[in-house]
């Protein structure tokens, strides 16, 4: 699927999407990733929901949604007026949830270009029972999700030892992309209060502590399977971070817990990853994809 550049927005850290266009014009990123959705209406975690950490932040949001019908009819017109290209992400607790939430898609309008399948979010239960911690789930998932009729991208999560495994069966199942990665798992408490900052008690941690753990998950997957289309997200918070993904392997990036402090983080990015290349000779992004040396 072809997009203008490599740069997007993550999933979940810039809300709907049309939130961020009062700072920078959408349509310049290669596309806007919204916050993931359920078939129906989800409450999240309770509060507290975010604690900065020294290189990034926990969140155990407990993906809070509005469902995609609701999605559909009240945040999705909003953003299409920003003439942006639009990837839907969806999440289920099982598999007949991810269909229906594939099947409510499959008459939106055509800037909608993708469908990324969150199968690794882990703040929820603990993160004990991620569909990304398992083959035959992950398999399963996606080939349910059929029904959107569009390119499906398969996020997928680091908390495992199989994550070559789990993307290997995401391709075979019908993912035209993988995601790489979602948050770590971790946890913080206050030791004065004897009590975690978490109103979940653990969450995902995110930011550019992470950063080294995506660098090497889209390297493996890179050299696992060398034709499959890439997405990097992890830490990404300048242009140099974005191209260190692409040399491992990423044919895209995404920007994410940066646009909490910064609004423009994207857009930012999008321009430094411009500037590193005029300065480095780099031609085209192509040549960067996966250039990294044995």
């Amino acid at each position: 699927m072809p997009l203008p550049n490599p740069v997007m927005t993550a999933a979940g850290t810039a809300g709907h999407g049309a939130e961020l266009a009062r700072y920078f014009d959408l349509s310049t990123l290669g596309a806007v990733v919204v916050k993931s959705l359920s078939a129906e209406p989800c409450a999240g975690n309770p509060p507290p929901r975010l604690h900065e950490t020294p290189a990034g932040m926990l969140n155990s949001v407990g993906l809070q949604g509005p469902g995609v019908e609701a999605w559909l009819e009240k945040d999705l017109p909003a953003l299409l007026t920003t003439r942006a290209r639009v990837v839907a992400s969806i999440w289920g607790q099982t598999v007949d949830d991810f269909a229906k939430a594939a099947a409510m898609l499959a008459q939106v309008p055509e800037q909608v270009v993708a469908v990324e399948v969150n199968l690794s979010c882990p703040n929820l239960d603990g993160g004990r029972h991620l569909f990304a911690h398992s083959e035959s789930a992950t398999r399963d998932a996606i080939a349910a999700t059929v029904a959107c009729g569009r390119p499906r991208w398969a996020k997928l999560s680091p908390n495992t030892a199989d994550l070559v495994q789990v993307a290997g069966a995401a391709l075979d199942a019908g993912a035209e992309a993988l995601t790489l990665v979602n948050t770590v798992m971790g946890m913080a408490i206050d030791p004065v209060r004897r009590q975690f900052r978490l109103g979940a008690g653990g969450g995902g941690l995110s930011g550019p502590a992470i950063h080294p753990i995506a660098v090497r998950a889209v390297h493996e997957c890179r050299k696992a399977f060398p034709e499959a289309p890439i997405v990097g997200v992890g830490g990404v918070t300048t242009g140099a971070d974005a191209v260190e993904l692409m040399v491992a392997g990423a044919n895209a990036v995404q920007v994410g817990t940066a646009t909490f402090a910064e609004p423009r983080a994207a857009a930012r990015v999008l321009e430094e990853v411009r500037r590193w290349c005029r300065r480095h000779d780099v031609g085209r992004i192509v040549d960067l994809i996966g250039a990294v040396g044995p």
